[in-house]
């Protein structure tokens, strides 16, 4: 295993935005799946096949709270496409919202130390990306700082105060694999990423502009609630 750390970094993930087709609907499920204070919405109508290359991984405190997560996501309109279970890492399960984003909420805790809430200890944005190794460079070179890193197959950046969510790399196989759906997909990501630096394109195709705040953002881009 490879780690490296640092308080600071000179770029950080600042905002996550979410393209949709359906603003309004989209406002509704993630306000009531409980992530709308994690992420932006833009409406968009680009075109978008099959498995996007990313995944919102939800980290909460027990399983009873992971129940919770997936039934309000379902409750809401989202898909099952992995039911909750144990595995070797803890309780997870996978759900695809109306718009075609794919979550997991986990735990690393296979029993509840008490009842459910509706608290989530962390929020990660999990790239799927051809060569981890590469494409962490790639970040490092464009001013993020690792945090965690695990050979080939997986790399954490740090995240400032100010970020809600934490930017991973994992390979896109594996994220498929693991999310439970076919490799293939073409098209827009239908993810944005907000950098406190400036805008570019990774080598996997994932789009960055300069972040800006809430209050100032189009009318057509906007906190989920």
């Amino acid at each position: 295993m490879e780690t490296n750390a640092s308080t600071a970094s000179t770029t950080s993930l600042a905002s996550v935005t979410i393209e949709v087709a359906d603003l309004e609907a989209a406002r509704r499920f993630y306000a009531a799946f409980g992530v709308d204070r994690h992420i932006r919405l833009r409406e968009s109508e680009v075109d978008s096949t099959g498995f996007r290359g990313f995944t919102l991984a939800l980290t909460v405190s027990g399983p009873a709270t992971v129940d919770a997560f997936l039934g309000a996501a379902v409750d809401a309109g989202a898909t099952v496409l992995k039911p909750a279970a144990k595995s070797l890492w803890g309780y997870g399960g996978v759900v695809q919202a109306p718009d075609g984003t794919i979550c997991k909420v986990a735990t690393s805790a296979k029993k509840d130390s008490g009842p459910a809430t509706r608290e989530i200890d962390e929020v990660v944005l999990l790239l799927g990306v051809e060569d981890v190794k590469a494409s962490k460079q790639y970040y490092v070179g464009r001013g993020l700082t690792v945090a965690r890193s695990f050979g080939g197959k997986y790399a954490e950046f740090a995240a400032d105060e100010a970020s809600p969510v934490k930017l991973a790399l994992y390979k896109r196989r594996g994220l498929a694999k693991d999310l439970g759906v076919p490799t293939d997909g073409t098209g827009s990501h239908r993810v944005v990423l907000g950098s406190t630096a400036g805008a570019f394109t990774d080598p996997d195709g994932f789009a960055w502009e300069a972040a800006t705040r809430l209050d100032t953002a189009s009318s057509r881009e906007s906190a989920a609630s």
